[in-house]
């Protein structure tokens, strides 16, 4: 499988192959290297959708210090990051998985099935805000122990109030791709990707209002394509 570093922040693609191979994907669970594989053949370039495996590995350590045990992932695609979650919850622990795409979360269905983790997962075919819309009419209000948010960047914000309700006090809420590639400090006329441009100023927007806001204790991360950890203070 060839290697793919789009999910990065690290500018030098040595350093980003010597962290992969020398620490990441020794200790990759298989079906989580299958996953990744599936991943890139399936969609080429766009597989960067994914978290990167160091990332994953970040998150695995974080789940088990935390002891959660329910999480709720809104954007899930082929799943890598969702299987991540399942191999470091207990055996009882629940994930609600949410993504309007069935297809691409069924491209990676079978490693799931196959790490024996489905019985962890819901997923719910849907607009995340629709969903998290009735958790709180149905009284799920602080039940959940960890939220990661790797979906559309223009409603990162909107989600981040439902979260705020969601997740328990203490508990962490995480978003991917927070620096965007590099290009959150870029000038706006520097050139680069159309998808980059769109979402740019949506990304700059939320980095912004995360660190002004008083309810969260907030580390912001180089890893992967840039992570933040939002800790429920009230």
């Amino acid at each position: 499988m060839k290697d793919k570093f789009y999910g990065t922040i690290l500018q030098s693609e040595a350093l980003a192959k010597y962290l992969l191979e020398t620490s990441a994907y020794p200790r990759e669970h298989e079906q989580l290297k299958e996953l990744r594989a599936a991943t890139v053949e399936k969609y080429q370039y766009w597989s960067l959708m994914n978290v990167s495996a160091d990332e994953g590995q970040f998150i695995s350590m974080l789940l088990k210090i935390m002891n959660a045990k329910k999480t709720i992932e809104v954007g899930v695609f082929t799943g890598y990051s969702l299987l991540v979650t399942a191999l470091a919850l207990p055996d009882d622990g629940k994930i609600i998985a949410i993504d309007p795409d069935r297809e691409a979360y069924e491209t990676g269905l079978p490693f799931i099935q196959k790490a024996n983790m489905t019985h962890k997962i819901q997923f719910m075919q849907s607009d995340a805000m629709t969903v998290m819309d009735d958790f709180l009419a149905q009284g799920e209000k602080g039940t959940f122990d960890f939220a990661f948010v790797d979906a559309d960047k223009e409603n990162y914000i909107n989600y981040h109030e439902q979260l705020l309700q969601l997740v328990k006090v203490g508990g962490i809420i995480a978003y991917d791709n927070t620096l965007w590639a590099g290009t959150v400090v870029a000038e706006e006329d520097d050139e680069m990707e159309d998808y980059l441009r769109g979402c740019r100023g949506h990304v700059i927007k939320l980095n912004t209002f995360l660190a002004e806001d008083p309810r969260i204790e907030l580390a912001h991360l180089s890893i992967g394509d840039g992570l933040t950890l939002c800790k429920r203070l009230k």
